[in-house]
């Protein structure tokens, strides 16, 4: 009896949050829209991502990808939204958007950027598990660099499946756990470039697609893009990749 009583707290007291990585990210909560500060990268890379989705989510819903209301009528929440780099772009597109951060601070920002350019988004400070819980359910689910920074990978991926409807789409981004995402994800880019703060990521912590699509298929999810991201130091920018996926990738799921 003891046992059981013990093996039910533990279960319990599971959550997705590492308090340190929240730490480092609600100090820099100030700077997310500052295009040279240490939210850069993502900036950068902004444009890809954001073609990237509308790439996936409009032929499955049957949108016009050039049609400025494309995700008019979708419901979409983007886990671990930060100061809303990407949920503020969603929301442009039409969508009804919902964004969550376990960082009180990073929503601060986010709340405050939208209302100084009236958009009208649901934000609040809350983990994913928790959001599951109340069974809201949404037609599109993003959680962008987020699956990196989380203390139970496996918890975070079994509540993002619970948020997704029927033949809805589940999205992720991450880096993938490779030597080359280790030289380039780590050292070139955060000790050599400076792209990031030294110490943003711990490379094992990184996750392969595999270690990714094998828990989604398990929750009732067929696999239906993996994509690489790419540096193009040529054209200085970001750029989508259907055979590199060794450093940062896409993983699109749609729920069975």
């Amino acid at each position: 009896m003891p046992q059981k009583a013990t093996k039910i707290q533990s279960k319990s007291k599971r959550t997705t949050i590492d308090a340190a990585e929240v730490r480092q990210f609600e100090q820099l909560a100030t700077q997310w829209w500052d295009e040279a500060g240490p939210m850069k990268p993502l900036h950068r890379l902004n444009p890809a991502r954001l073609g990237y989705l509308k790439h996936q989510i409009c032929p499955r819903f049957n949108r016009d990808e050039a049609d400025f209301s494309a995700f008019k009528g979708l419901q979409i929440l983007d886990v671990g939204c930060g100061g809303g780099l990407i949920t503020e772009p969603l929301c442009r597109l039409g969508a009804t958007v919902t964004g969550i951060d376990a960082g009180a601070e990073n929503i601060k920002t986010a709340k405050q950027h939208a209302h100084q350019h009236s958009l009208n988004i649901h934000y609040a400070a809350t983990t994913v598990e928790k959001m599951a819980a109340t069974g809201k359910k949404f037609d599109v689910v993003t959680a962008l660099e987020i699956i990196e920074h989380v203390a139970d990978p496996a918890l975070f991926v079994s509540a993002c499946a619970r948020l997704v409807k029927k033949n809805g789409l589940l999205i992720f981004s991450t880096l993938n756990r490779t030597p080359k995402s280790y030289l380039l994800g780590i050292i070139a880019a955060e000790y050599i470039l400076r792209w990031v703060p030294a110490g943003t990521h711990d490379w094992k912590k990184f996750v392969r697609p595999s270690e990714l699509a094998r828990p989604l298929e398990e929750h009732g999810f067929e696999i239906t893009d993996i994509s690489g991201l790419i540096f193009n130091p040529l054209r200085n920018e970001f750029n989508i990749s259907k055979t590199d996926v060794a450093v940062n990738y896409f993983l699109t799921a749609r729920k069975l």
